[in-house]
């Protein structure tokens, strides 16, 4: 008996862009055009291309809700969707944890902030 293939366009959009994203796996022409978007719109571009390509069907709403090329998109845009403590993007605050501009002094320490929340 044989199966005949399924049309991707009448899976979830979770699912196409599950296979969307293991497409990309590999793909060197693919990967090398996203890596070299200065922009997130640009990176839309290229996703719907592949998409069309591959007949998933998928629409710029479809990528730019759904994990994990929403996610790919809000980093390449550099966009915090949610900014905690000192109004600085999540990633941004994490980047400088330990580090400091100029070699403390002997004895000179410098206090650690205390963040009294609900965890």
């Amino acid at each position: 008996m044989d199966a005949q293939p399924t049309d991707p366009r009448t899976l979830s959009v979770g699912q196409r862009v599950a296979i969307l994203v293991k497409a990309l796996d590999g793909a060197r022409r693919t990967n090398e055009a996203l890596a070299n978007c200065s922009n997130g719109d640009q990176m839309v571009e290229v996703l719907l291309d592949a998409s069309a390509k591959l007949g998933l069907g998928l629409t710029r709403a479809d990528l730019t809700r759904t994990p994990p090329i929403r996610d790919w998109i809000w980093w390449k845009n550099k966009e915090a969707l949610l900014t905690i403590g000192d109004a600085r993007p999540r990633y941004q605050q994490d980047g400088d944890r330990g580090k400091s501009a100029e070699p403390a002094a002997e004895g000179d320490v410098t206090p650690r902030r205390r963040f009294l929340g609900l965890f």
